[in-house]
């Protein structure tokens, strides 16, 4: 149990959500964690973002191989593909933005994820760009076949974070560089952060996280 939080069920589905003080609906920040998390994961991250958001943390859809969950069914192939993530990602926009949570003004939402969940949010941003006010991905990637959705106006404006350590053994920091690039074809405005970390972040990205969301409207 995390402390301070409440843990709900849309249909079965559990979800762990912080409710700010005051009265909503609040700018939602939907908290996607990674490969083998859970809907606690995230929360390392909660004393970076802004206060007056409502913080929405789901569970993934798959039982993960080792423990914990998973945003995509078990496959042999190296890098999962945007078809692998869809299956989230129209639970997302369905379950969670459907009136689930009337606190939430899902009119601004804000999506953060870690590694596996930044694959997810980035796919749910290419996919639904007009439901998406701001996109942090930390140290995470593109899944393959994002390219054939990016085309200039895709992103146009959108305020994008991305943080990658050089020494990640998980996600080769190329995969994040290239993100980024790509993110910016789509014409994202992305705000790019790279230490000497394995897979995590940094205190220098920490800090820049924490000012990205002081210049996004959340």
């Amino acid at each position: 149990m995390v402390p301070g939080k409440e843990r709900i069920s849309i249909d079965g589905w559990v979800v762990r959500i912080r409710k700010p003080s005051g009265i909503g609906p609040f700018p939602v920040l939907l908290m996607l964690h990674g490969w083998t998390g859970d809907e606690n994961s995230m929360w390392v991250f909660a004393s970076r973002l802004p206060a007056h958001a409502l913080l929405v943390a789901p569970r993934g859809l798959y039982p993960a191989t080792q423990a914990g969950y998973s945003w995509q069914a078990e496959h042999s192939r190296v890098w999962p593909w945007v078809d692998d993530f869809m299956p989230a990602v129209e639970r997302i926009y369905e379950k969670i933005s459907g009136g689930s949570i009337p606190e939430g003004d899902f009119s601004q939402l804000h999506l953060i994820g870690f590694s596996q969940g930044a694959a997810l949010a980035y796919t749910f941003s290419v996919l639904h760009p007009e439901k998406v006010t701001s996109l942090a991905g930390l140290s995470g990637y593109l899944p393959d076949g994002a390219d054939s959705w990016i085309r200039p106006d895709r992103l146009k404006g959108l305020p994008v974070f991305i943080a990658h350590g050089s020494a990640d053994d998980l996600v080769p920091v190329e995969r994040a560089r290239a993100s980024a690039e790509m993110l910016e074809k789509a014409g994202a405005i992305v705000t790019y952060c790279e230490e000497n970390v394995g897979h995590k972040l940094s205190a220098k990205c920490f800090h820049g996280l924490e000012a990205f969301y002081k210049h996004v409207d959340c």
